[in-house]
């Protein structure tokens, strides 16, 4: 039985090389858009790039020479775009809307090579050599990152490494993973229970967020609310006048409140619509 834990660990990282990162994951967002565009038809389900082989074949040496990413981002880079295309290919296949996958959210995937762990800090490579960053672990002890990452039963996987603009702060999000054995009666489930939740997050292509417990965020309603401010904002837009000008500036902080409101609700409330008066 596979077993994964994530455990995420905010990292501490110098003033002067905090830029090196930003340019970075430009780049490598840069290079996940261009190989979605690769493996994107818009005519049919079946003409769409779902193997990594294909793409990268294609679109390796030519993303390596229009960026500064060292290789294996690059490759971490177009893997993600091959699998959020099978995740909307899948959802066509079954009758559902779907455009193609579009990556905005700062984020990079890290493999073992470009990321090397140290007990207490890492070193990420970016478009200007390896960046090393301290820990910012919890007092209290075992972490979550003692007992997976330095672990000997588990092994490192691909993991992420994003902003949180609120914080200013950098986190990696580090993914590991163990193989329980099997007995005749079956897998074996782990012993270790206190750390069984993991959320997971599918980039906004079937629902905002999934966690392991069952429970998904979806987004419909909120893609729906989206394109009801965008309308908004085009209707004001066209009269090119003062009040229109402050007009949209009150949108822009009725939005920019709503999204907030939005995305920190419970599940269990986040299919409640806004009132109507929220795009007006």
């Amino acid at each position: 039985m596979e077993v994964r834990r994530t455990a995420a660990v905010k990292l501490t990282v110098l003033d002067e090389r905090r830029d090196d990162l930003h340019e970075s994951a430009r780049q490598f967002l840069h290079c996940a858009n261009r190989a979605s565009e690769f493996c994107w038809d818009e005519t049919s389900y079946k003409n769409c790039i779902t193997a990594n082989t294909t793409a990268r074949n294609a679109l390796y040496t030519e993303l390596r020479a229009e960026t500064d990413l060292t290789a294996n981002l690059v490759q971490e880079a177009i893997r993600r775009a091959v699998q959020a295309t099978k995740g909307v290919v899948e959802r066509w296949k079954q009758g559902k809307r779907v455009n193609r996958p579009e990556f905005t959210s700062w984020s990079m995937v890290y493999d073992k090579r470009s990321a090397t762990f140290y007990r207490d800090r890492i070193s990420l490579s970016t478009v200007n050599g390896r960046v090393e960053c301290d820990f910012e672990l919890p007092a209290n002890s075992p972490t979550p990152y003692e007992r997976y990452v330095l672990s000997e039963e588990y092994e490192f996987r691909a993991s992420t490494l994003q902003y949180d603009k609120e914080t200013d702060g950098f986190y990696f999000h580090i993914t590991t993973r163990k193989y329980d054995g099997e007995d005749e009666d079956g897998p074996k489930v782990s012993a270790d229970t206190e750390h069984q939740t993991v959320l997971g997050i599918d980039l906004g292509i079937n629902s905002l967020a999934v966690a392991s417990t069952g429970m998904f965020w979806q987004g419909d309603n909120y893609d729906h609310w989206c394109r009801e401010f965008e309308k908004r904002r085009g209707e004001i837009q066209q009269r090119g006048t003062q009040a229109a000008h402050d007009a949209l500036l009150r949108l822009g902080k009725r939005e920019e409140a709503w999204r907030k409101q939005y995305t920190t609700r419970s599940p269990t409330k986040s299919s409640r619509k806004p009132s109507r008066t929220a795009a007006t």
